[in-house]
């Protein structure tokens, strides 16, 4: 079911993927949750990869540059390579999944997909998993870079203040309000428009239908007319919401990776302090 989107088919629904990994060719698998998780069950065939511990708090040329030649290292090494679908998936469509989905795409994979709902939606199928494992074969991959997926802070710093961009900020209330203070300063980036990334889910941890999403995103001003550059402490909720906003169909769209724990701990750049009670 395309639920409305866009581009439905930047997910997959379980009974797809199961029918799929019977290919000849089947998908690239690969299992974002912690190695634990991983070790109790899984999908047949997948790869593990935690890329949760990596993040990036310096966005200048240099420290970037070396910290996206890790991240496309790691996925080679799991076997992602061009000619072939990379599944990603975690416990729901969660921000572990769509982070690694925002990876491949900023990385130029032609054909990257989110399990939507997870292992949960996976089970809820009555389809099954395995403690067998599958040892990961390099892939053959010429990784690429689509840089307007990509935000770093000068990024940020040279549109604030403009009618063509949304900063959108997908942490908590606590982290936008400045209450819950994870960096050097708390508060939010001037002008941003906060909606927690969790409201792009419905109940069971899938995706919501687009006309609910493309409502809640018309209603805080976000249209389809504008650059959207999304933020959270490190990059991965802020994914979540770009792969919403793909699902969408919105053309432009921009990853800040270094976020709010880079923006707030540089003391050279501006913050706001939005007014809880407004």
């Amino acid at each position: 079911m395309s639920k409305g989107y866009a581009n439905p088919a930047l997910l997959i629904t379980p009974t797809d993927l199961d029918r799929r990994l019977d290919d000849t060719k089947p998908p690239t698998l690969i299992d974002l949750r912690p190695a634990e998780v991983f070790a109790q069950g899984h999908l047949r065939g997948a790869v593990h990869l935690d890329l949760f511990g990596l993040s990036l708090i310096d966005t200048e040329p240099a420290p970037l540059e070396a910290f996206l030649w890790m991240i496309s290292h790691l996925l080679v090494t799991r076997g992602v390579s061009a000619d072939r679908t990379v599944v990603v998936y975690d416990e729901q469509s969660g921000i572990r999944a769509a982070r690694a989905f925002w990876f491949l795409e900023f990385f130029g994979h032609p054909d990257s997909r989110v399990l939507d709902g997870g292992v949960s939606a996976w089970l809820r199928q009555g389809l099954t998993i395995t403690t067998e494992t599958a040892l990961p074969q390099k892939g053959a991959w010429d990784v690429g870079r689509v840089s307007e997926r990509l935000a770093t802070w000068s990024d940020v710093a040279t549109r604030l203040g403009r009618d063509d961009v949304v900063i959108l900020d997908t942490r908590s209330d606590g982290e936008y309000y400045g209450s819950n203070v994870r960096a050097k300063r708390g508060g939010a980036i001037p002008g941003a428009v906060h909606i927690e990334w969790t409201k792009n889910l419905d109940g069971e941890g899938k995706f919501k239908v687009a006309a609910d999403l493309q409502d809640m995103y018309n209603d805080s001003g976000i249209g389809r007319d504008k650059e959207v550059i999304t933020y959270c402490q490190g990059g991965y909720r802020a994914a979540h919401s770009y792969l919403a906003l793909r699902l969408l169909g919105y053309p432009r769209i921009r990853n800040y990776i270094g976020s709010w724990k880079e923006w707030g701990d540089r003391e050279d750049l501006p913050i706001a302090h939005p007014n809880s009670s407004s």
